[in-house]
């Protein structure tokens, strides 16, 4: 039987036309429908029998080369190539550390990216040694690469990346690469990104809360200066421009100290989530109300801090990984920042 006799389309479905198509031929192979080194239906058949445009034959047919599931041979067409298809997509995730709003993240990309892909999860904890070896051992086999570019100096300090890591970043072919979180890299090429703007972000979201701001005295921010997973400087940045535009009285602490000095309209912002627990600790065992008479921001959103009452300025995690999935699914190259909010709670 022809493939195009295989090949089903449903128009009043949500999935993109050209994904059908793929889906379609990639399901076929699998069962056996469609065989290897078999001729597809050329590009102008599909168009005219199901009435779609050739750019959407084209998309679809440039996914499934990029898969070398089939090749193009000059005046004869396309043919299949590849019968291995249990797997749609083999994609290697590299994450600087393990919490749980980069777990969010992934498993928003798991959710999205669907069941039939295989994804390989590498931990790499900032580590530049780590993180080179790995793609060294895994220079080929994936259809894509999604990295969290985070790396630590020798001082403990944040780094968006290394010569020799930005040195690997950039071997990897650009329609395989897809940059998560932090995109301060000069890389040579045009990728995809989904990323936040560390300064820009939480100057935004401090701007947004400050009508309830600006009943404290003074701001206080616990900074790790030095830490094994360490945050990026341009929070910092971001800080000290709110601070100074607002005429707000600052001050920059690298950890929550034992018996800390609270006075009466001090707003504290946490970044570590252990300076968090200790900080609401000392709050509490000096009977100060929070939300009143001490303020209290955390940096980066999680269940429990909903659940109590936290404040927090924080990226949207789900959508990050929601947003890198799509983009592979779609054959999107784009770049698009993740929104950055400033969520008003209780202790504040």
């Amino acid at each position: 039987m022809d493939a195009i006799n295989f090949i089903d389309i449903n128009k009043s479905s949500r999935v993109p036309m050209y994904q059908q198509i793929v889906d379609s031929i990639i399901n076929n192979i699998s069962n056996g429908n469609i065989v290897l080194n078999e001729k597809l239906p050329s590009i102008n058949t599909i168009s005219e029998d199901f009435y779609l445009s050739r750019d959407t034959v084209e998309k679809a047919y440039s996914i499934l080369k990029e898969r070398n599931i089939i090749v193009s041979i000059p005046r004869r067409g396309y043919y299949v190539s590849k019968i291995e298809t249990t797997h749609k997509l083999k994609i290697l995730f590299l994450v600087n550390k393990l919490s749980s709003y980069k777990m969010r993240i992934y498993n928003s990309f798991l959710d999205r990216i669907g069941v039939n892909s295989k994804i390989d999860l590498v931990i790499y904890h900032c580590d530049e040694f780590v993180f080179l070896n790995t793609l060294k051992n895994n220079k080929s086999g994936y259809d894509y690469y999604v990295i969290m570019p985070h790396f630590k100096t020798d001082k403990l300090q944040h780094a968006s990346y290394t010569e020799e890591a930005l040195r690997a970043i950039n071997s990897i072919p650009k329609n395989k690469l897809i940059i998560l979180d932090n995109l301060m890299l000069p890389i040579e090429k045009d990728v995809a990104a989904v990323y936040q703007e560390f300064d820009k972000d939480i100057y935004d979201a401090l701007k947004i809360g400050i009508s309830k701001i600006s009943k404290y005295k003074k701001m206080i921010l616990f900074y790790p200066e030095k830490s094994v997973y360490p945050f990026p400087r341009r929070i910092l940045h971001g800080f000290r421009k709110f601070c100074l535009e607002n005429e707000i009285d600052f001050e920059i602490l690298s950890e929550v100290c034992d018996d800390m000095v609270f006075i009466k309209g001090d707003l504290f912002i946490t970044i570590e989530e252990t300076d968090l627990v200790n900080l609401v600790n000392q709050i509490r065992e000096k009977e100060f109300i929070m939300g009143e008479e001490i303020g209290v921001i955390s940096y980066n959103d999680t269940p429990l801090k909903q659940l109590l009452g936290i404040a927090v300025v924080s990226t949207d995690f789900k959508i990050m990984g929601l947003m890198a999935a799509e983009m592979i699914l779609n054959n999107d190259k784009s770049k698009v920042k993740v929104p950055f909010h400033f969520i008003d709670r209780a202790s504040v």
